[in-house]
């Protein structure tokens, strides 16, 4: 990991009790429904994921994504290393992950109860990938695609 990690948080008010977003959210399947979705940040290719026997849930828990992205394979994995419902979930990826925008990152959401509802926060910090031509479209596509995978 750099020295110079990225980062964004997109935070939004929720109609949801704290312990019903944080089951929502919990769930890495659900949660990463968008990958599956062909969209212009995904430049119209889509990402598999699956979960170990845990479910992407658990500290410890690992969640596996692949895909081709302009006939490039795309591939990382990502454990689960803080949890404590219903108020923080963070992941890591681990190993060196195969990516084109963003390289190494670290992603989680944070809810904190807000009258009825909920105050979430997603956030992600991340490292630029290896590779010249990674590293460029990090720096022009880094901060949408980071922004893109808070918001979704």
């Amino acid at each position: 990991m750099s020295g110079h990690r990225r980062s964004h948080e997109a935070r939004g008010a929720i109609a949801a009790a704290p312990q019903d977003l944080f089951d929502a959210l919990d769930d890495p399947l659900r949660l990463s429904r968008h990958m599956g979705e062909r969209s212009m940040a995904m430049l119209g290719s889509t990402m598999q994921t699956v979960t170990d026997a845990q479910g992407g849930r658990p500290v410890g828990s690992v969640t596996r994504m692949q895909g081709r992205v302009l006939g490039i394979r795309i591939l990382l994995e990502q454990v689960v290393t803080q949890r404590e419902p219903p108020v923080l979930k963070v992941w890591e990826t681990v190993g060196e992950p195969r990516l084109l925008v963003i390289g190494a990152y670290t992603m989680g959401f944070r809810i904190r109860a807000a009258g009825t509802g909920s105050e979430l926060a997603v956030f992600i910090a991340y490292d630029r990938p290896a590779g010249a031509l990674p590293r460029l479209l990090s720096l022009l596509l880094g901060p949408a695609y980071a922004r893109w995978c808070c918001e979704r």
